[in-house]
């Protein structure tokens, strides 16, 4: 069982940060004030990303003009980006790479004294060679995709993304001419976990947490006001207390932690997901889990919710979890639950045709909710975002999952679970088996009562309209506002709702779902 936090040495900084125009910002005026080290990993981290605050436009346009300065300060910076199956993800592979190679011509640029390290992690878990073999004709397509679009371009540009995508050539054949062909054998190994954790350390003193990676894309305000694909919600932390000692070790151990080194510390303040590299593996998908720190905290923590479970995730797949809080439901008649989700997942939303991957990912969700809305009946709300406005475009997509009602959806990447008003969790993990099994996360728990009302006023009223009565922050009747004012949206023209919110649309999502026997659900 978890031991809740102890407030003796309670943070002195507490700050939620909404989007990327309040979250964006403050990093860069950590990174500023950094004075000897930061210590950081992120799943993306795009230094071409325009810089916002008036403090660091004044070093530079682009957090490439901040590393250099950083690094020119004496500060050291340990970096660690995440790096993605070749095959799978290429272009988030690529990135990884271009982001590596960045990193290292800005301490170029600082100067002899730059005191950089980068790296680019790869999760050490593959998966076995007998499911390997069983999706061998995917992974084939997958490796001829990626050749065709290698081929389409000019062999100098050729030439140059092969030398960039360092884990992919090895898949491919290479002729005398420089076009590119599926590698038939040897079968090439799979990585189906990844580093997906946010979260940076300054001088061993102050933390920034929660589900915000960094570039352009996931740069959003408040108002939502892009067009839909550029939307991105999302909270992160930033905050003091002992939770930073043990963000500390983890940024420093987590590598050796996957690779099955050394002894997995205990915290109680930093919320963690690990897996390693299993021992025998001719047969598994995944890795072995061996830290589940969140999915215990949200279990412990829903167990002793007397009134409310408020969620924003990206994700609700997990089929254990939406039946354990189906069991208390049952046995608590008074438990109420508001889920906040996107109206659809982005690779569904803003995309063509949606893989297999994210179907089946669609297929357990739609299990999830209907778990849920068995137990929970008229206690649950299950709700999405979008614009109170008409799309200005036509859609490129025939599916229309773009939109929510007739409006641009709002995408919703935040990671928040608030128990009442008594304990939060806020982190890098979305609330299905790949983030509470598999992937390497990380996130906080806060259970000091005013830093959980404050995150919870704030998160909260983000979706609502301005001057939102009492009702809707109410434990006891929040769930039956919260639905009044989502239909009561619905029935309105888009320019004419209040606030954001909408129900999310379970038959939308159910018409796209498909089950993919045999495969577990953390891989999606």
């Amino acid at each position: 069982m978890l031991k809740p936090f102890s407030y003796k040495t309670a943070q002195s900084t507490f700050q939620p940060l909404l989007t990327a125009e309040q979250a964006y910002p403050a990093l860069e005026r950590e990174f500023l004030r950094a004075r000897t080290e930061i210590w950081a990993s992120f799943r993306v981290f795009d230094v071409t990303t325009r810089l916002r605050s008036v403090e660091a436009r004044r070093v530079g346009k682009t957090w490439f003009d901040l590393i250099v300065h950083t690094l020119a300060r004496g500060v050291a910076v340990h970096m660690t980006i995440s790096d993605f199956d070749p095959v799978a993800r290429p272009a988030l592979h690529r990135g990884t790479w271009a982001s590596v190679r960045r990193l290292i011509a800005a301490a170029e640029l600082a100067g002899p004294q730059a005191r950089l390290q980068v790296v680019p992690a790869m999760h050490p878990a593959r998966t076995g060679v007998v499911p390997r073999l069983a999706v061998w004709p995917m992974i084939i397509a997958r490796q001829r995709r990626a050749a065709r679009w290698l081929n389409r371009l000019p062999a100098p540009e050729r030439a140059t993304a092969l030398r960039e995508m360092p884990g992919l050539r090895p898949q491919l054949v290479v002729g005398r001419d420089g076009r590119c062909r599926a590698r038939l054998w040897p079968l090439p190994c799979l990585c189906p976990a990844t580093h997906h954790q946010k979260l940076a350390v300054f001088d061993r003193r102050r933390l920034y947490i929660g589900g915000l990676d960094l570039d352009e894309r996931r740069y959003d305000t408040p108002a939502h006001q892009q067009e839909a694909a550029q939307t991105w919600h999302d909270v992160q932390l930033l905050m003091d207390g002992p939770a930073v000692a043990e963000a500390q070790a983890h940024l420093q151990g987590f590598q050796d932690l996957t690779a099955g080194l050394g002894e997995v510390p205990k915290h109680r303040w930093l919320l963690r997901t690990l897996s390693r590299r299993r021992a025998h593996n001719a047969l598994s998908f995944g890795p072995e889990p061996v830290v589940q720190d969140i999915a215990t905290a949200h279990e412990h923590y829903a167990r002793r919710t007397r009134r409310l479970i408020y969620v924003e995730t990206q994700y609700f797949r997990d089929l254990h979890l939406a039946r354990y809080l189906a069991d208390l439901a049952r046995d608590n008649p008074g438990l109420g639950m508001i889920l906040i989700l996107p109206g659809a997942p982005e690779e569904v939303a803003f995309r063509r045709r949606p893989s297999l991957d994210t179907r089946f990912g669609e297929f357990l969700q739609a299990r999830a909710l209907k778990i849920l809305g068995r137990a929970f009946g008229a206690r649950l709300f299950v709700g999405g975002a979008a614009q109170p406005r008409l799309p200005e475009t036509r859609a490129p997509h025939d599916h229309g999952r773009d939109c929510l009602n007739g409006a641009p959806l709002v995408y919703i990447h935040a990671k928040v679970s608030i128990f009442d008003e008594t304990a939060a969790i806020v982190s890098s993990a979305n609330l299905n088996g790949r983030s509470l099994h598999w992937d390497t996360e990380a996130g906080v728990l806060i259970t000091q009562r005013r830093d959980v009302q404050n995150l919870r006023q704030k998160v909260m009223a983000h979706w609502l309209p301005d001057g939102a009565g009492e009702g809707f922050f109410d434990s006891t009747r929040a769930v039956s506002e919260w639905r009044r004012l989502a239909y009561e949206n619905a029935r309105r023209a888009p320019q004419d709702r209040a606030g954001f919110i909408l129900p999310y649309d379970h038959a939308a999502a159910a018409a796209h779902a498909t089950e993919v026997p045999l495969v577990p659900g953390e891989m999606v």
